[in-house]
């Protein structure tokens, strides 16, 4: 459902690329305008629309939540438009390899792109929030039923619209009278003789059914830990499918790591003085974190924090947090505090993309309180990851157990497409407006 709407988003800017070039042209050349000019620039602006979609993924213009909050959606739409405009101009100018260089035409054909963007998107979630809804309800209780119930609700925009039954009734002709689409239950009810009975005489209504763990996955994409068996980990987990990609990821994150550290590393000279600088301390910070198969190895970071910010021992990460310097602070802000993990990528400590690696006396205490929580290194943590690009930072036991959830999204679905997706994904945190 979700990746269906994301589809037709795409698909809808498509069209509207090729409409407004279409549109651009005609103003553009005006009477000397003809489909001969409009197939001249068809190759070249193809292309560039492309890189142009990219652009609007990295800002995160395919969230869909993002359509609902305009505080955020008119600054990202900006800053994608701008970017793809100054990326258009380097297209033509630095490779002018089509025969076609335009100053005018470009500029415009962003601004009617720009219009028409707007007014799709939001064209769309009117569209969404009020038709074509799936129409479900959830036969069953407890903590996660109600925080999918309250997510359903608060996000009309992905697609779904609760409804409520009464059990003690019958079922079939409730399902019949409120068009209801799906039916979700959890695990309890799965051995209910008299509930699967009954759900069974819902067939002939042709309605969906499907289980909690799996609907919950769907909608809010990361999985329900307090509602899931053993079972469901030897069902979904397949890691003797994983041997090629693990081999191709490994490659993968060399080159990509080398690549970063090459055309980070001007600026490595620049961020050591200023660490010297401001207090005269060590340049780097060593951490010990837990990898693969509970391995533990040292994270490399540009030190951003007091040299006694935990004489106390391990403390959780605060979001005002004193122990931060001034260019700690800043190095935080754009993320090149972690540049050096690009030598643990290297090192094959960490992956690009994967589980956050967490540190030794936090992994002790987190397996105590999150059931399932040391399957988490049954593959290599990442730089990056679902859970990064998914949820805050996280800073108590109860976060961690959110994010887990996402990781176990990863774990259960990580691939090609999803690794290039997360990648993509972490750029947004230069552009984050919020």
């Amino acid at each position: 459902m979700l990746n269906s709407r994301k589809i037709f988003l795409l698909f809808g800017d498509v069209l509207l690329f090729y409409l407004s070039l279409l549109i651009t042209l005609f103003f553009g050349f005006f009477r000397e305008f003809s489909f001969e000019i409009f197939f001249a620039h068809l190759l070249p602006f193809s292309i560039l629309y492309f890189f142009w979609l990219v652009i609007f993924y990295i800002f995160g213009l395919y969230d869909l939540y993002l359509i609902k909050t305009k505080i955020s959606f008119y600054p990202r739409v900006l800053g994608a438009i701008l970017l793809n405009l100054v990326l258009g101009m380097g297209f033509f100018y630095l490779i002018p390899l089509f025969g076609i260089t335009p100053k005018t035409n470009l500029v415009l054909n962003a601004l009617i792109f720009g219009t028409f963007f707007i007014l799709w998107r939001n064209f769309f979630y009117s569209l969404f929030s009020a038709h074509f809804l799936n129409r479900l309800t959830i036969v069953g209780r407890g903590v996660e039923v109600e925080n999918l119930k309250k997510e359903i609700s608060e996000r009309p925009y992905l697609g779904y619209k609760l409804i409520e039954i009464n059990l003690n009734e019958d079922l079939l002709s409730q399902i019949e009278k409120e068009n209801i689409d799906t039916v979700i239950f959890t695990e309890e009810y799965e051995t209910d003789p008299k509930l699967l009975k009954a759900l069974y005489f819902c067939l002939p209504a042709r309605v969906n059914f499907l289980d909690f763990a799996r609907a919950y996955e769907i909608i809010t994409e990361k999985i329900p830990v307090s509602m899931i068996s053993h079972s469901w980990f030897l069902e979904n987990l397949k890691e003797g499918e994983k041997i090629f990609y693990d081999k191709f990821k490994r490659i993968f994150d060399i080159i990509l790591a080398s690549i970063i550290l090459i055309l980070t590393l001007p600026a490595w000279p620049l961020i050591v003085i200023a660490i010297k600088f401001e207090d005269g301390g060590p340049i780097f910070y060593k951490q010990e974190r837990v990898g693969r198969d509970r391995k533990n190895f040292s994270l490399i970071k540009f030190r951003s924090m007091i040299e006694e910010a935990e004489k106390r021992g391990p403390q959780w990460a605060e979001k005002e947090d004193r122990r931060i310097t001034k260019i700690g602070k800043f190095l935080r802000r754009i993320h090149f505090d972690e540049l050096p993990q690009m030598i643990n990528v290297i090192r094959g400590d960490i992956s690009l993309v994967g589980p956050r690696p967490e540190r030794p006396e936090f992994v002790a205490q987190l397996e105590k309180e999150i059931p399932h929580y040391h399957l988490r290194h049954l593959i290599k943590p990442g730089f990056t990851g679902w859970a990064q690009i998914k949820f805050r930072y996280g800073r108590s036991i109860m976060d961690s157990k959110e994010k887990f959830e996402y990781d176990l999204y990863y774990l259960k679905n990580r691939g090609f497409l999803l690794d290039l997706g997360i990648l993509l994904k972490t750029f947004q945190l230069f552009f984050k407006y919020e």
